[in-house]
């Protein structure tokens, strides 16, 4: 026998990719049309402020690189491109974007699934703790932690993180991007303010289902606090969370930035800021892109556990006719009814 699919999840599932493909679409869209709205020269950013080109080296240089053509031309060369993964080359280095993007990629996706796994475990036990706990005091203590944990500026927590534990205890390198140890101190600082949002999303959901008729219900059966969230609390509470997770992931690839920048660690986030400082504008639009695809598939992946979590979300409430024809049951005349 053959496992049959549940009703309407292969519709759910393509809506849900044409949904990842257009947001793809329209970030490569709006970054390509800001981009052409800029007052600065590629051309002249390429060969440097200090180099002096005649006018007629200029033309060649932007007709080379396809910059005198019509906007239009030029962006539906750049999306063929795009879509065979060419995505031209670095102003500043002249080393392709794909190849740059794919050296640095790796760095920032052991920083993002470090920070990530230790967020999750942090903010979950917290979220766990105020819902388990029975004192309003205790619960409200438990609660407030992740506000105050989120009003923390990542650049701060790092440079204290840094201060303590690199240069008062040196337990850890202050830089750098190779071994263990110099991925501990990046990890925290992106996960702490991580653990705050799961644990703020995660502990008022949990909380909120402790008071359900449902939970109700479970304690007057006899079952345990610790049963109650772990068979019924933990799986309503669960999609909100989902959703929060993905988007940390946006928050993990702009909380890169600053965190490579402060630890002097390569990746995505470090090589954003060399390309906006230096104006490289094919890097920043790779980067831009690479991020879109990131997000997107993220929440493809949250969307496609959202079943598995409550197979509700399948259900499309069949819509309201206000002409509908009565059936034939409707219509026909009660038992014993006479004329």
């Amino acid at each position: 026998m053959t496992a049959r699919l549940p009703p309407g999840l292969p519709r759910y599932l393509v809506r849900r990719l044409c949904q990842a493909v257009f947001v793809i679409w329209a970030a490569f869209t709006v970054t390509s049309l800001l981009l052409y709205l800029l007052p600065s020269d590629p051309v002249q950013i390429m060969i440097g402020p200090q180099a002096h080109a005649s006018p007629g080296q200029l033309a060649r240089l932007r007709h080379e690189y396809g910059l005198d053509r019509p906007v239009v031309t030029q962006y539906v060369t750049q999306l063929g491109r795009a879509l065979h993964g060419d995505l031209g080359q670095s102003i500043q280095s002249g080393v392709p974007v794909i190849t740059e993007l794919f050296r640095a990629l790796p760095h920032t996706l052991a920083l993002a699934g470090a920070s990530l796994g230790l967020g999750a475990m942090l903010g979950g036990s917290v979220a766990w703790s105020a819902a388990y706990a029975s004192s309003p005091r205790l619960r409200a203590a438990l609660l407030a932690v992740p506000s105050l944990l989120i009003s923390v500026p990542t650049f701060w927590l790092g440079l204290m993180l840094m201060e303590l534990f690199s240069f008062t205890f040196r337990a850890f390198p202050a830089s750098g991007g190779t071994g263990f140890a110099s991925l501990v101190l990046p990890a925290v600082t992106l996960a702490i303010p991580s653990a705050a949002f799961i644990a703020q999303t995660l502990g008022s959901e949990l909380i909120k289902a402790m008071g359900e008729p449902y939970a109700d219900t479970a304690r007057a059966k006899g079952a345990s606090r610790s049963r109650v969230l772990r068979g019924h609390a933990l799986r309503n509470a669960v999609m909100p969370t989902l959703t929060m997770l993905g988007l940390l992931v946006g928050w993990q690839l702009s909380g890169s930035v600053v965190v490579e920048t402060v630890f002097a660690r390569d990746g995505i986030g470090r090589l954003t800021e060399a390309a906006v400082r230096t104006q490289d504008i094919p890097m920043v639009q790779g980067l831009v892109l690479l991020a879109a695809v990131c997000l997107a598939l993220v929440n493809l992946a949250v969307d496609l556990v959202y079943p598995l979590a409550d197979p509700r979300v399948l259900v499309r409430r069949p819509a309201v006719r206000s002409r509908q024809r009565p059936s034939a049951r409707a219509a026909a005349p009660a038992p014993g009814g006479g004329r």
